[in-house]
């Protein structure tokens, strides 16, 4: 019997004004308060395209698109960082909140 080995998959690394957060407060309904890399506090939500490709809980370590309009306020979630991740890109020098 062959050992399987472990699933590699890429680092998805933030890009233009994304930001890394982490999800301090489930309000419901697909919303969460996010702590940022750059200390705002903002709600997010998960859009309707991704509402089933991921589940996230308070305390998961997030990638934040800040909205055009009260970009320090809002934002939607476009992906969730496993705990594998979190030790990777600490390693790459960003900053986890």
């Amino acid at each position: 019997m062959k050992e399987e080995e472990p699933v590699a998959h890429k680092l998805v690394l933030p890009r233009d004004n994304e930001l890394i957060g982490r999800v301090t407060k489930a309000t419901g309904a697909s919303n969460f308060m996010v702590l940022c890399s750059d200390n705002n506090e903002r709600l997010c939500t998960i859009p309707g395209r991704l509402k089933r490709l991921f589940w996230v809980k308070e305390g998961d370590i997030v990638l934040v698109k800040p909205w055009i309009v009260q970009s320090n306020e809002r934002g939607d979630i476009i992906w969730r960082y496993s705990l594998m991740d979190k030790e990777e890109l600490k390693k790459r020098g960003y900053n986890v909140p």
